[in-house]
């Protein structure tokens, strides 16, 4: 498989610029049976809520353009499941990840994109909302659930789960409980299941065997009841 997972899209640098470099790296397909490269990208714009799904094309077209990538959304295709069986490079955007979900579950499109990852045919790249669902389940979102996605396993494409957008700033009388203190409750519930927390400027990088953080900030990795331990850039641990 060839994942690239990311904690978000937007920085201060512009939108997807800080993953730029890692986007080139995962966008390069080997020659094969699949023909010559067009550089086309099939774009999934349904965790777009508030976002309108032309707006949203737009602004991931631009960000990939210098990348020499050519975005169209699967929204624009008459046949949407069609044009995911014939996708080489599939980009799931961030937003409302149960939107996402439901939109996917809805189409009939989450087992076809699983197939095609896990076959190698297609390369996978998600932010945030994209990349919750590349995990066993949506369970470690931060979203807000605003519709029923019919169910919240995803696509375990990874055997871990992803918290996007990941925090430890507790603001001052905040008397919620922190972002540290929910994940460890999912692994109270769920000990066998690890939840990697991803700061923003931070990804996973999967090509077959091989599986890497990026970004210049350290991740938290919770499993169990172990105490969350930091992980710098470089190889996961193997219990991941």
């Amino acid at each position: 498989m060839n994942l690239l997972l990311l904690s978000n899209s937007s920085s201060d640098a512009g939108y997807l610029t800080h993953a730029l470099d890692w986007v080139r790296d995962w966008a390069a397909l080997p020659s094969g049976p699949g023909g010559a490269d067009t550089g086309e990208a099939l774009f999934i714009p349904f965790a777009g809520v508030t976002r309108g799904w032309d707006d949203y094309e737009a602004l991931v077209a631009q960000a990939l353009q210098p990348l020499g990538l050519n975005v169209r959304s699967v929204h624009h295709a008459a046949d949407p499941l069609a044009a995911v069986q014939g996708a080489r490079r599939i980009v799931v955007g961030g937003g409302n990840t149960f939107a996402l979900l439901g939109h996917l579950r809805r189409q009939g499109l989450l087992p076809a994109i699983a197939a095609r990852v896990r076959a190698g045919d297609a390369s996978y790249l998600g932010w945030s909302a994209g990349s919750n669902i590349a995990c066993p389940t949506i369970r470690t979102t931060n979203d807000m659930p605003i519709t029923d996605p019919g169910g919240l396993d995803a696509m375990g494409l990874v055997p871990w789960q992803i918290n996007a957008h990941y925090t430890e700033a507790h603001p001052p009388g905040h008397r919620g409980e922190t972002r540290q203190e929910r994940l460890q409750e999912f692994c109270a519930l769920n000990p066998g299941t690890p939840v990697l927390g991803l700061p923003e400027g931070t990804g996973v990088r999967v090509r077959g065997d091989a599986r890497t953080l990026v970004g210049d900030v350290p991740a938290r990795l919770f499993h169990g009841a172990a105490t969350p331990r930091l992980l710098n850039a470089g190889p996961l641990p193997a219990d991941l």
